[in-house]
């Protein structure tokens, strides 16, 4: 494994350092050169190289931080490595240009080729190394520039990501109110039981559901003392009855408005001309076929004598038209009670007329009502419809 960034760039310095401070000239046939480090051109061109080196170990540190391959981390340390490695090549490369003596008779030579007081060879070296510091930095940058990007793409389509998600896992108003569970927690609330691809879900009873159970027990509770043990209300049977009531008095509002508040116990004979012109158009529309035209009787009995099988009263009469007897037709289903009045009220009057070919009497003999105190008139006008 190669060393941490950290640790690597301290040894580097300390070759650094080390190799500089044997930069000092050799002894040759004479006293010592001067030192590298009195040379105040040597001296910036050596800061700006370490200066430039901690940079570059600092940004390989933060490219290493950022990468997400652990290959890409190896190569970028052992990037790292082989180009310390390259400088501190290049200053031993130098260091052998101090340590060379230098003959008496190619002085004027050496000092032409001396940059500021320095050999022209350490110069170049120095500068080529800063240069490749330089580039190194440049390159590290574009690098972690890239890797920035892509995480700033990844941290998009994360966020995207987690946005449909989100819109998934959103619950609108009715499920918030039922307390619902969003799709993606469903594996939550599996309970393990499948029948023909039907999951069980341990979900909870909406709270409307729930709050209306509770007020149906309440309301029973109320509904058992009020009505079936104090008895401040009425029952079902006397709330039917009263209501029976009101309708038999509306119906007999309305069949007094319409004339046919009459049944087969307020029936009574009818003597006007229109009552009587009325119940022999319905009597020669509906009775005369059994009857005949003048109540002599054919399939049906005579209405002209004193026999009768039902009753020859008017309510009887009435109640006998009006709900049949036998093949008799129930009368109810086409006539109005006024219009069933109206035709009792005229085959009364047919009574004694004693037509011929008058059928054989059938039933009881009974004796017609007492007649009325306007029994001239009711004459009068019987003998003016026929």
């Amino acid at each position: 494994m190669f060393l941490s960034t950290t640790k690597k760039t301290k040894y580097i310095l300390v070759l650094i350092v080390a190799f500089l401070i044997s930069f000092q000239p050799a002894w040759a046939a004479g006293p010592p050169a001067p030192s590298l480090f009195s040379n105040p051109l040597a001296l910036i061109l050596i800061i700006l190289m370490i200066l430039l080196l901690i940079i570059i170990a600092i940004l390989a540190g933060i490219l290493v931080g950022a990468a997400d391959v652990k290959l890409k981390k190896r190569k970028n340390e052992k990037g790292v490595a082989v180009t310390s490695v390259l400088l501190i090549f290049l200053l031993l490369t130098g260091t052998s240009l101090f340590a060379q003596e230098v003959p008496a008779e190619t002085t004027t030579v050496a000092v032409a080729k001396t940059i500021g007081g320095m050999p022209a060879s350490t110069f170049y070296v120095m500068a080529t190394v800063i240069f490749l510091e330089l580039g190194l930095i440049i390159a590290m940058l574009i690098n972690i520039r890239f890797l920035l990007k892509n995480e700033k793409q990844k941290l998009v389509v994360l966020e995207e990501a987690e946005a449909i998600e989100a819109k998934k896992n959103k619950l609108s108003w009715w499920d918030r109110m039922n307390k619902l569970r969003p799709v993606s927690q469903e594996a939550e609330l599996d309970l393990g039981h499948e029948y023909d691809g039907i999951r069980e879900l341990n979900n909870k009873l909406p709270p409307w559901w729930l709050y209306g159970f509770y007020l149906s027990i309440v309301f029973a509770v109320v509904y058992l003392w009020r009505f079936h043990v104090s008895h401040t209300g009425p029952s079902s049977q006397q709330e039917y009855e009263m209501s029976v009531a009101k309708a038999e008095i509306k119906i007999q509002e309305y069949l007094k408005a319409k004339g046919d508040a009459v049944d087969e116990n307020t029936v009574t004979l009818l003597t006007s001309a229109e009552d009587m012109a009325a119940g022999k158009v319905i009597y020669m529309k509906s009775c005369a076929s059994c009857h005949t035209e003048s109540g002599a009787g054919n399939v049906g009995p005579n209405l002209t004598d004193n026999y009768w099988i039902h009753g020859n009263d008017v309510k009887s009469v009435f109640k006998t038209i009006r709900y049949g007897i036998n093949a008799m037709p129930q009368w109810q289903n086409t006539y109005s009670n006024k219009q069933l009045a109206q035709v009792t009220s005229y085959i009364k009057t047919l009574v004694g007329t004693n037509p011929p070919n008058g059928k054989a009497p059938q039933g009881t003999e009974m004796k017609d009502e007492a007649p009325t105190a306007n029994a001239a008139a009711d004459s009068a006008v019987i003998k003016a419809i026929k």
